[in-house]
């Protein structure tokens, strides 16, 4: 095969049919979980005003300082009239919040969106520069039942998708802001006299997000960790009464889990709860998405003290996690009938026979082109259609038509009037109904 002129750009990919039927299938577990728990569907522009993230996510983490797409005029004034393709969907939802005054509306407010997200990273398996996300968020009350729950509709989602139990929840309460802070001297007081021994990037964490030492994938910090301070020694008492009921409550609803006091996230607006769900063989390294708790978050961006609790996954990492479990995802787009034709009479019964069929729900292809019947029937193999509908001159003649059973290999000749109700009768009634799947996800396909 020739090289073509152009490929797609680095970290991004296109997402063919044979992906888009899992993509769907995911979208349609998502929305029917959401409506199960009363989240309502929300979309934020593909952009923001660049402030927000450096606000929101944190201006020293690696989404802000190295993996934004920053969009806007370099003659801007301020860093904040810059735009910024949207890394994650929290902060932009809180800024709707704040702006259309959600905080008038019954509380908690629970949202969920669908689409797709930036990040200038390096690409690697299931991690891409341009990738899709789906997000829930409840802001506007705290409650560790909140927390629970919020879990135990991901937990529902990833066994949806058949996939969960090639997962581990992974969960920790990293205090509040004061303990953190605490927390935090006390790593850079440790490491005077060893920051010698540190990677260069680590020791650049050290000075400005001590915090990020914890995420280090570096063997030489790793060590220096195993004697430093931890965190859970600086997390206050109401942390963890506050952690210990959400873990009541996760025990209460069934949803299995494993304490990680190792597990801050990269993000700076996460205050006590924080969970992701991690690749049992490869651990974080293939973590499929998480999320936490965010009390702080709506006033940074503006607006008064409100809490809020929110996870997102990434949904090429589950379609990877899908294919490699050899999960199918249901394909809705199996082609019903063929219609075969030859001759300029025939293609026009054919051309309104297909238009009729597809009206009445019957997914339905027809070779229209001056191909020989032979070469028709062998594109209708390689679409594996069940059925067949014929019509040369002959049958234009005797105003009849031939269907044909692909997999039998029988075929009869009927009145051309009969075609219709012949084929739905074969298709059936339940296999027309093109908007209900057989797992009972939502009823009308949607983006």
């Amino acid at each position: 095969m020739a090289d073509p002129l152009f490929r797609t750009p680095k970290g991004t990919h296109d997402v063919l049919p044979e992906d888009h039927v899992y993509m769907t299938f995911i979208k349609k577990a998502v929305r029917h979980r959401a409506r199960q728990a009363g989240y309502k569907r929300i979309d934020t522009p593909m952009f923001e005003y660049r402030g927000i993230f450096e606000r929101g996510i944190g201006a020293h983490t690696d989404i802000v300082e190295k993996e934004l797409f920053v969009v806007g005029s370099p003659h801007a004034e301020k860093a904040d009239q810059d735009f910024a393709l949207r890394p994650e969907f929290t902060a932009g939802i809180c800024r709707s919040y704040i702006e259309h005054a959600m905080d008038q509306l019954p509380q908690p407010v629970e949202l969920y969106a669908i689409g797709q997200c930036f990040r200038h990273d390096r690409p690697q398996k299931g991690r891409y520069r341009q990738f899709h996300q789906f997000d829930f968020e409840i802001i506007g009350l705290k409650d560790p039942s909140l927390d629970a729950q919020m879990i135990h509709v991901l937990s529902n989602i990833l066994a949806d998708l058949k996939i969960l139990d090639r997962l581990t929840l992974q969960i920790n309460n990293i205090g509040v802001a004061e303990n953190r802070k605490a927390f935090a001297e006390a790593l850079k007081e440790y490491f005077i006299g060893k920051e010698r021994h540190l990677p260069e990037l680590d020791r650049k964490r050290l000075q400005t997000s001590p915090l990020r030492l914890l995420d280090s994938k570096e063997e030489d910090t790793r060590i220096l960790l195993k004697n430093a301070p931890t965190l859970a020694q600086f997390v206050g008492d109401d942390s963890k009464l506050y952690h210990a009921t959400v873990l009541e409550y996760l025990q209460e609803l069934g949803v299995p889990f494993v304490e990680n006091a190792g597990l801050v996230r990269g993000l700076d607006y996460y205050t006590q709860t924080v969970f992701e769900y991690w690749d049992r063989s490869e651990g974080a390294q293939n973590a499929v998405g998480g999320g936490g708790r965010y009390d702080a978050l709506i006033e940074l961006l503006g607006g008064k003290p409100t809490p809020g609790v929110g996870f997102a996954c990434g949904m090429e990492r589950i379609v990877w996690h899908m294919k490699e479990a050899g999960i199918q995802a249901p394909n809705k787009d199996q082609v019903d009938i063929f219609v075969a034709q030859l001759g300029p009479e025939a293609k026009k019964q054919c051309l309104r026979l297909i238009a009729t069929l597809r009206d009445r729900g019957v997914h339905t292809l027809g070779a229209l082109g001056e191909a020989s019947l032979k070469s028709q029937m062998r594109l209708a193999d390689r679409f594996d259609v069940k059925y067949c509908l014929l019509l040369g001159k002959m049958e234009v003649l005797k105003n009849t038509v031939i269907l044909r059973d692909m997999k039998a290999g029988k075929q009869k000749e009927m009145p051309f009037d009969e075609a219709l109700p012949a084929v739905v009768e074969l298709i059936g009634k339940k296999n027309l109904d093109r908007y209900v799947l057989k797992d009972g996800f939502g009823a009308v396909d949607e983006d």
